[in-house]
């Protein structure tokens, strides 16, 4: 996006967003499908397809617009059709409609050839067996030691929020800035007060006002740890990583939420996903 107070430019955007976050300004697991579907059909189409567009020419049968002519003989014809259609199903406008995770892996796998070329080397990152040492944080979560992720976080500040872009109309700014930007500084004085149920209300006015902030989820998120609420911390959490994918601290929040809510296996990898995007991002910290 050029400027938020640029019309066109704000309307791109937002056909790419999901339909429910535009209603209630919430990310939820069925957001992030729907936005694997938007991703989906750019690797197939080459370009930015709004998912309205794209859903009428598969209704159409109108394929070979909607995919890159580069890809001519990549796949065969049966694995491109299948993967336009779980393109339309990831795109479809109510949430309940969509696919979960676990019948996308289902979908996915089988059109896995390349099988000799393991997806952590393609992503890049160190592989899953081999665990980086933790940092403070990470031995906190693997501990659970809520009191010492608190002092962690409110001395990390807001350093990581750089970079995130509030998609807001300039009428939008004008009206909410200075208010959301109130409810979060309140909401960061009962944080470091340990006041977490003030906190909690406080963030949520911010969020509720259609900004985004990681930083601010993730705050919540422990907000609702120290509240004996995991269910809802483990959600605050996953919105974060959905802001920024490859923040370690979301991992990690993950991680210690899954544990509180008995799901051991589960906090194990988020923990280990956690170091390893951790240790990647301080790897490129050294080289530049």
């Amino acid at each position: 996006m050029k400027n938020s107070r640029d019309g066109k430019s704000y309307s791109t955007n937002l056909a790419f967003t999901p339909p429910e976050y535009l209603r209630t300004g919430r990310i939820t697991p069925e957001s992030v499908i729907y936005s694997f579907g938007t991703l989906l059909l750019d690797l197939l189409s080459g370009k930015h397809i709004p998912p309205s567009h794209a859903l009428d020419l598969i209704r159409d049968r109108n394929l070979q617009t909607l995919t890159d002519s580069c890809l001519d003989g990549q796949f065969s014809d049966s694995d491109g059709t299948e993967l336009v259609r779980l393109a339309s199903r990831c795109l479809q406008y109510e949430a309940r409609e969509r696919p979960n995770t676990k019948s996308l892996v289902t979908a996915l796998t089988p059109l896995q050839k390349e099988t000799e070329v393991p997806s952590h080397v393609l992503m890049g990152l160190p592989h899953s067996g081999s665990v980086s040492p933790l940092s403070p944080l990470g031995e906190a979560c693997s501990r659970r030691d809520l009191t010492a992720m608190l002092e962690i976080l409110d001395k990390l500040g807001y350093k990581d929020d750089e970079g995130v872009t509030n998609e807001l109309s300039f009428q939008m700014w004008t009206d909410q800035m200075q208010e959301s930007l109130n409810s979060k500084k309140k909401g960061d004085m009962a944080f470091r007060q340990k006041d977490f149920r003030e906190a909690i209300e406080c963030y949520t006015q911010f969020i509720d006002g259609g900004m985004i902030s990681p930083t601010v989820c993730a705050r919540r998120s422990l907000c609702y740890l120290m509240s004996d609420m995991p269910k809802e911390a483990l959600d605050d959490a996953t919105q974060a990583q959905v802001i920024s994918p490859v923040w370690h601290i979301a991992s990690y929040l993950q991680s210690a939420s899954l544990a509180f809510l008995g799901m051991e296996k589960e906090s194990q990898i988020a923990l280990k996903e956690g170091s390893n995007l951790e240790a990647k991002r301080n790897s490129g910290s050294r080289v530049k």
